[in-house]
């Protein structure tokens, strides 16, 4: 899991398509960005099996082909693309 806004500050409207933008370029390069600003994860996620980059790149698993954006707006406008690797 990786969070974009540290990158990118807070893009408004145009949030969620530098989000999808960003995760086709995950699924693409293999590669994970880090969280920028979050250098401890807090305890209560620790056995929750959650993986928060934080610090360096990661590399997407073998498996990983499989990527959700969550764009949670104002007012209700939320949206989760589920986008997928293909070869």
């Amino acid at each position: 899991m990786t969070a974009l806004k540290g990158h990118l500050g807070h893009l408004q409207g145009a949030a969620g398509g530098a989000e999808a933008v960003a995760a086709v370029l995950t699924l693409r390069h293999g590669i994970v960005p880090p969280t920028v600003g979050c250098a401890r994860v807090d305890d209560d996620t620790e056995g929750l099996g959650v993986d928060v980059v934080t610090g360096a790149p990661l590399e997407l698993p073998a498996g990983g082909d499989l990527i959700l954006s969550n764009s949670f707006g104002s007012g209700g406008h939320n949206a989760v693309p589920a986008l997928r690797r293909t070869t």
